[in-house]
């Protein structure tokens, strides 16, 4: 009996000072971002976008002092092109960007400086809002996996400002048109910068 009470009094002591080791383990991220997207090319074709600028919005809940994971919902516009030995064909489409990733905390004795590296997958969901030269386009989800870096930058207690960079490795769109598939993996580079909230 003195053991079991032992036990769960010292499971306890442990699961307390794991939870203190973060005071405010929630924070949501506001962010500005670019786009830009890497030229594919296969065989005699070749698909690229237009760059853009979009906002990201995030959550994420830090276990420890190097441990958290983090959800992801962004959003940008811009043009898909293929290019052909026929010609140039374009599509207007709206990005929306779904994510979650493990993010770790880069151990570093920095008052207000908090650096972390991440990876993750989800999706980049693709809806046609203009057929400028293509007829029959619909929405589209690509599986997308993301690795990327950055630092949260404590200005007060519950707020700072973030700035990082992610990577978005996927198969090119097609809006299931077989004259547009490519099928080839290409790459977006996605700068952001914005604020955070800790609570």
């Amino acid at each position: 009996m003195k053991r079991s009470i032992v036990s769960v009094a010292a499971l306890l002591i442990f699961a307390s000072t794991a939870m203190a080791q973060v005071e405010e383990p929630s924070q949501i991220n506001f962010l500005g971002t670019g786009i830009v997207t890497r030229h594919t090319t296969a065989d005699s074709n070749s698909y690229g976008s237009t760059k853009s600028g979009g906002g990201l919005v995030g959550y994420s809940y830090q276990f420890n002092r190097w441990a958290s994971v983090e959800g992801n919902y962004g959003f940008t516009r811009n043009n898909q092109n293929y290019f052909a030995s026929t010609g140039q064909s374009s599509i207007r489409s709206d990005i929306h960007e779904v994510t979650g990733s493990f993010v770790y905390r880069v151990p570093a004795h920095l008052a207000r400086i908090r650096p972390f590296a991440l990876a993750g997958g989800g999706a980049l969901i693709f809806n046609p809002t203009d057929q400028t030269t293509i007829q029959g386009a619909t929405r589209q989800a690509k599986a997308a996996f993301v690795y990327g870096g950055g630092a949260d930058i404590n200005i007060v207690h519950h707020f700072g400002v973030r700035a990082e960079y992610r990577g978005f490795v996927f198969k090119t769109p097609d809006f299931t048109l077989g004259g547009l598939t490519l099928d080839k993996f290409t790459h977006v580079a996605q700068p952001a910068a914005g604020f955070f909230v800790r609570f």
